[in-house]
């Protein structure tokens, strides 16, 4: 094809894409009828009205100015930059298996990151601090494995787990819910521009597509239709990742859920997803044999506090009142009134050894001003 030819081609996918009413069933129905962009956008109102689209949104394809897409063009000028659509070879195989796939991508970054083997890592939001360090330990294991991360670069988890990948100098797949020129949320534009320089930043929406509760449905489906599985690290009983979950479980694709406390909120998601079928996970080998062989590389020895690779630090010495004070938090969220009752210490003396639990990296706050146990030590 002509550089020419090409552009106009690029342009045509731009501006069906753009035109209101038009959502990836649509658009992926218009291919199917005209065979290409182009065809549909020259297509009549009649033959569009025949091929079941309503008046308005015949006339809406038939009025489509090239003027819509000139922001699309603009960002697609810059390096590193570039749009793939579902009629091109380099179009994820896996995202093409699902039901919707999207009709383009807008990628920034190493687009080849797409094709290669991946494993979604979502959960809560605001997790604990033990949550916040298995989605780094874990996505810094699959990493090293050979497999992408991919997420959705938002708060908590997701964030966690591409950075555990990038420490690990590995690519990861940022997916998103906002135009490629918007990062959201606007505090991770940093970690945006890291995954962007090893991996890629990917969004089926279009320049200047701004932050609506409906796009993270959306964007969810692709996470999981990108990746082998989605591995979920605490989520509510109303998650959103459950979303990705549910998705993950329609694509085929195998669902991975660690399990929590029973008094943890944020452990009713996964344990429902384990009741549904879901793999309970705890170790990086759970995950590794469930996914083909080819995938990744070998498996070293699993430990049962997170699996190979996810090893946690060496056993540290602790004065008798720390060790009490471990031993009286076992491992569920416990407040600092329940300290005092199971150790028998004043609330002055709980909250002081708590202190230098924390410098320590033995314990962490959580929210409602209660702490919790990173399980560092064998005291």
């Amino acid at each position: 094809m002509h550089t020419d030819d090409a552009s106009r081609d690029r342009e045509s996918w731009l501006l069906l894409w753009r035109v209101p009413g038009i959502g990836p069933a649509t658009f992926l129905r218009l291919l199917e009828l005209f065979g290409s962009p182009r065809a549909a956008l020259q297509a009549s109102v009649a033959q569009l009205r025949e091929a079941g689209l309503g008046r308005e949104l015949a006339r809406e394809i038939r009025s489509a100015d090239t003027a819509s897409i000139t922001a699309d063009l603009r960002w697609l000028a810059e390096p590193h930059r570039r749009l793939i659509t579902c009629h091109d070879s380099c179009f994820p195989s896996r995202l093409r298996e699902i039901a919707v796939p999207p009709p383009l991508l807008f990628v920034e970054g190493d687009a080849s990151v797409l094709s290669r083997p991946q494993l979604a890592i979502v959960g809560s939001r605001r997790p604990s601090g033990p949550g916040r360090e298995l989605a780094a330990r874990f996505a810094a294991a699959v990493a090293e494995r050979g497999i992408a991360v991919t997420s959705g670069l938002a708060h908590g988890v997701d964030a966690e787990a591409h950075r555990g990948c990038l420490a690990k100098g590995c690519p990861t797949v940022a997916v998103t819910g906002t135009g490629p020129d918007i990062v959201y949320p606007r505090g991770h534009a940093d970690l945006a521009a890291s995954i962007r320089a090893c991996g890629a930043v990917v969004t089926e929406f279009a320049t200047g597509a701004l932050v609506k509760p409906e796009n993270f449905p959306r964007r969810n489906r692709i996470i999981s239709g990108l990746s082998l599985g989605v591995l979920v690290i605490e989520a509510a009983a109303l998650s959103g990742s459950l979303i990705t979950a549910r998705h993950a479980m329609e694509q085929g694709r195998e669902v991975f859920a660690v399990p929590g406390s029973i008094h943890n909120p944020l452990a009713r998601g996964c344990h429902a997803l384990i009741k549904q079928g879901a793999k309970l996970v705890e170790s990086i080998d759970d995950i590794l044999e469930e996914l083909p062989p080819t995938a990744h590389g070998p498996a070293g020895r699993a430990s049962r506090d997170g699996g190979a690779d996810i090893a946690l630090p060496a056993a540290a010495e602790f004065d008798g009142e720390q060790s009490l004070m471990l031993e009286a938090m076992a491992f569920d969220p416990v407040c600092v009134d329940t300290l005092v009752e199971r150790t028998g210490l004043t609330a002055n003396v709980v909250s002081s050894i708590l202190l230098e639990l924390e410098l320590r990296g033995s314990v962490a706050p959580h929210p409602g001003g209660w702490y919790v146990r990173l399980g560092r030590e064998k005291a």
